[in-house]
């Protein structure tokens, strides 16, 4: 059986494609009205033919000006639920790291996190009723990956940004939580692991041998957007097969 989420509003970020697509349609199953933002538009269009209820928002996060127009509530209305799943991964090796790709992944995976956080939790504590806010972070905020240098810095900078939000936020009962996963074989993950043999050197860590499936980082991330999840504040919740725990 489903969580019910009705009369609920989220809004879910890098809702375009794999995982957060995937929540976002979870989210409208389970009865949120779900306002789904992402940069292109044509994956807005085919996620409102595939679920019309979705509103849809396109910005570019890494624009902090224009998501201040999109995202302030007297445009979307109040939400109750959040969930950042927007990212960028461009792989370089240490030595070959250049400023742009730096600014580029730490905008988005960081800088907008925060941004799009802070006009969402103002929203929350104005009203009095609290939310929960869960962030998409990855087994990569705590281990070293070749060539995954900045990546892996954004996802441990974005591990911290979690917990203190839930310190700051958790006095307007506020939650703030994050998903970790290992590799989930969205078309971000196929531009790191779609090579069988360097499949086989992270699933060869991985406990259960095998990478996740979009569905099993969704229900985590709706468990920690629930009521069943209504004393969970600051964590890291791996959905890695127990890799982290090796």
């Amino acid at each position: 059986m489903e969580m019910c989420f009705s009369g609920r509003r989220a809004l879910v970020t890098g809702a375009g494609k794999g995982i957060g697509r995937a929540t976002a349609l979870a989210l409208a199953r389970c009865g949120a009205e779900v306002t789904a933002v992402t940069r292109t538009r044509a994956d807005l269009d085919s996620l409102v033919l595939e679920c019309p209820s979705i509103r849809p928002v396109c910005v570019d996060l890494a624009d902090w000006d224009a998501t201040d127009a999109a995202l302030r509530d007297d445009v979307i209305g109040p939400i109750d639920l959040l969930v950042n799943n927007a990212a960028c991964a461009t792989l370089q090796p240490f030595l070959e790291v250049t400023p742009e790709e730096f600014d580029k992944a730490f905008n988005v995976n960081v800088k907008a996190v925060l941004h799009v956080s802070q006009l969402v939790a103002r929203g929350m504590k104005t009203r009095g009723r609290g939310g929960a806010i869960v962030n998409l972070s990855s087994q990569a905020s705590q281990r070293a990956l070749q060539d995954h240098t900045v990546y892996c810095a954004t996802k441990g900078a974005l591990d911290m940004l979690t917990r203190v939000m839930a310190l700051e936020l958790g006095e307007h009962q506020i939650r703030v939580n994050s998903v970790n996963p290992t590799v989930v074989m969205t078309e971000m993950g196929r531009l790191g692991w779609r090579d069988p043999d360097k499949a086989r050197t992270m699933t060869s860590r991985i406990p259960l041998g095998r990478f996740a499936e979009v569905e099993d980082v969704v229900n985590s991330v709706l468990f920690l957007l629930s009521d069943k999840s209504s004393m969970t504040s600051g964590v890291t919740l791996p959905v890695d097969g127990g890799f982290l725990a090796c």
